[in-house]
């Protein structure tokens, strides 16, 4: 799909821009207060910066949306991109090396196509809708654990209060928080973790859009905390929980929510 070979360009010359910053206190210099509330450091900037201006001259949507920028009109006949530039930025600054460029593409609010790299190790997740998701091009799938005794699952509670996710705590053998929500994301599609559950209400649709598509396209499940839908507004600075799983488990996890 011409859409991914897109993202791998862009994804090459942000590794190249970004590479000599990661670690650094440079790196985590405040610039501005970004679109969605948060503040921007330099390593955001500078990624937002190449891909913006790549879409700028290759017209794939109409609109953008993008943690930092908020919506920009990119002169496309349609479609919208929502953008993470860096997702994982405290990881990026600190030198841990989990922190991912997240691209999807969305036609009528449906989202067609998503790609997800690891800009610390070049690992390339990508799923075009209907037709499976992919790690390094090949096909990849989720894990086949059907006891909450057995997964392994990254959990986020509110500030890192557990209290809402105790329950699930106590079920589960693994307890992670690995800071990059795209990346947990394919993590659950591709069977590396069991579940992704976040009950803080602040994931957007630029976190999570192109890894939602992964991980269903592996084969997951994933939905708000009631196992409804889970349906994101256009735009950045609206949060919402959510629970992403091998869609075995996933009753159970709701269970314990609740």
């Amino acid at each position: 799909m011409e859409f991914i070979r897109a993202c791998e360009d862009v994804a090459g010359a942000v590794r190249d821009a970004i590479a000599g910053m990661v670690g650094t206190p440079e790196a985590g210099a405040y610039v501005k207060m970004g679109a969605d509330g948060t503040p921007t450091k330099k390593i955001d900037q500078i990624a937002e910066d190449i891909i913006v201006d790549y879409f700028m001259c290759h017209p794939f949507c109409r609109h953008l949306i993008s943690e930092e920028l908020g919506c920009a009109e990119m002169g496309g006949e349609s479609g919208t991109i929502f953008l993470d530039p860096v997702d994982g930025t405290y990881n990026a600054v600190a030198g841990i090396p989990f922190y991912a460029l997240s691209i999807a593409y969305a036609e009528g609010g449906v989202v067609q196509a998503g790609y997800v790299q690891n800009l610390a190790t070049g690992e390339t997740f990508h799923a075009v809708r209907g037709q499976g998701a992919c790690l390094d091009g090949h096909p990849i799938h989720v894990s086949g654990v059907s006891l909450l005794e057995e997964s392994a699952m990254s959990v986020y509670g509110r500030k890192f209060d557990p209290t809402h996710v105790q329950m699930i705590g106590r079920k589960i053998r693994r307890w992670r928080l690995l800071g990059a929500s795209a990346l947990e994301l394919c993590y659950v599609g591709c069977g590396r973790i069991d579940g992704f559950i976040d009950v803080r209400g602040t994931l957007r649709v630029t976190d999570a859009a192109a890894g939602m598509l992964i991980c269903e396209e592996g084969g997951g499940t994933v939905s708000d905390l009631e196992g409804k839908a889970l349906v994101f507004p256009d735009e950045v600075s609206v949060g919402r929980s959510l629970v992403a799983t091998n869609g075995i488990v996933h009753n159970k996890v709701i269970e314990y929510l609740r």
